[in-house]
């Protein structure tokens, strides 16, 4: 099956819509990080993207999820082409940052939930320290923020079958790491960029 008949279908099934807000689809390489409710978030947020964006993005998901099981492993690897990464706390010898920085090379783009898990509620709970140590180490890069909407109710945590809904995705203006900005009042104004997309 192909990206763009896979990417088709997970627009109808969720009806996931794109709303460039404080920023427009663009080639550039970027890092897009959003919210994660779903087990859908990063196929949708991915189905979202147009084309040409689609094609040199890439979703940072847990190897664990997408390796159990044939179909699901194949969508990862060979449609979806993810940076599939351990969810268990990084060694020398597996980390994630060092993974998704080769995946990434000079083009390629990412999708990222920094929250490192699917939470239930609205709002994003705290992020952890994998998009601060990215944007260390890649400080031109955009950050864009994206906020995803009802896809919880599309795919809730511990459900197996969807139930089509109207999703969307909402992506907001670029930010970067500051000089010398410290690793928490970033990460918090991360977060914030995600809040501030819902009041918009």
């Amino acid at each position: 099956m192909t990206s763009h008949l896979v990417a088709a279908f997970l627009r109808l099934l969720t009806g996931v819509r794109a709303h460039w807000r404080g920023c427009g689809p663009d080639v550039r390489q970027r890092i897009y990080f959003a919210n994660h409710s779903s087990n859908l978030d990063a196929p949708a947020l991915w189905a979202a993207l147009p084309p040409a964006l689609r094609e040199l993005t890439c979703p940072v998901a847990a190897r664990d999820y997408w390796t159990a099981g044939r179909v699901r492993q194949h969508l990862a690897e060979r449609v979806f082409k993810a940076v599939l990464i351990e969810r268990k706390a990084p060694t020398a010898r597996d980390n994630p940052i060092e993974d998704m920085l080769k995946a990434m090379g000079e083009r390629r783009s990412l999708i990222l939930f920094p929250e490192g898990g699917r939470f239930p509620g609205p709002d994003p709970v705290e992020f952890k320290a994998g998009l601060f140590h990215l944007a260390k180490k890649r400080p031109e890069l955009e950050l864009i923020p994206v906020l995803l909407d009802n896809l919880n109710r599309v795919l809730p945590k511990g459900e197996l079958l969807p139930a089509p809904l109207i999703a969307s995705a909402t992506f907001g203006a670029p930010l970067r790491l500051e000089t010398g900005e410290p690793r928490n009042d970033f990460l918090a104004r991360a977060r914030q960029a995600i809040l501030d997309l819902r009041q918009n």
